[in-house]
């Protein structure tokens, strides 16, 4: 079987408010206004593709919280967005490839935080066979053609995969290519869905 694993709030908890309060420091400008600013739109999307330099999209999100920023004062707000890893689902997927599966993690994700998560948490990418990222591969989850990228690089069918994110549209779109998705609702999602295949 071909397991694949989302990175955030599956292998690695993240919290997007740890971002806005560094900036919120650094700018001085209050957390709720942030808070109230904050969107993910098409930039945010295009950086996930790979479409627009790491420069560019701090420029951009400087612009839409309004709020003046140096590039490293940028980057250290991006890079808190990492809180701690799930132990208990790191265990799990090297139990899975000890036992011949393949496992991999398939990511939204973007060049700044690559350049930082693999250094911080190396057990996770210890944990995969392989790391498809989304500003490398072009395309972002819920694109069907993600999915099928993953499935015929690692020589899978989508009745031999199961497919573990946090976000709904990403299960929906993965159920709709009749991948196996199991929505990852807290820590013990992943845990208890293994407990109860035994």
């Amino acid at each position: 079987m071909l397991y694949i694993f989302d990175l955030g709030n599956v292998i690695v908890d993240i919290d997007f408010n740890r971002v806005l309060g560094v900036w919120s420091d650094l700018g001085r400008v209050p957390l709720a206004t942030l808070q109230s600013r904050f969107r993910m739109d098409e930039a945010f999307e295009k950086h996930e593709r790979g479409e627009i330099s790491d420069p560019e999209f701090a420029a951009r999100i400087c612009d839409q919280l309004d709020i003046a920023l140096s590039y490293p004062q940028f980057t250290a707000g991006w890079q808190a967005v990492f809180v701690g890893t799930r132990p208990e689902t790191l265990a799990i997927m090297n139990k899975l490839r000890d036992n011949g599966e393949r496992v991999v993690i398939l990511s939204n994700t973007n060049q700044l935080h690559f350049e930082f998560w693999p250094t911080q948490y190396p057990e996770v990418q210890q944990a995969a066979d392989r790391v498809y990222m989304s500003q490398d591969m072009g395309m972002r989850k819920p694109e069907a053609r993600i999915y099928q990228s993953v499935l015929e690089q690692e020589g899978y069918t989508a009745d031999q995969a199961v497919f573990f994110d946090d976000n709904l549209a990403n299960i929906e779109a993965a159920r709709a290519l009749g991948i196996e998705s199991v929505l990852v609702e807290d820590d013990q999602t992943v845990p208890n869905w293994f407990a109860s295949r035994r």
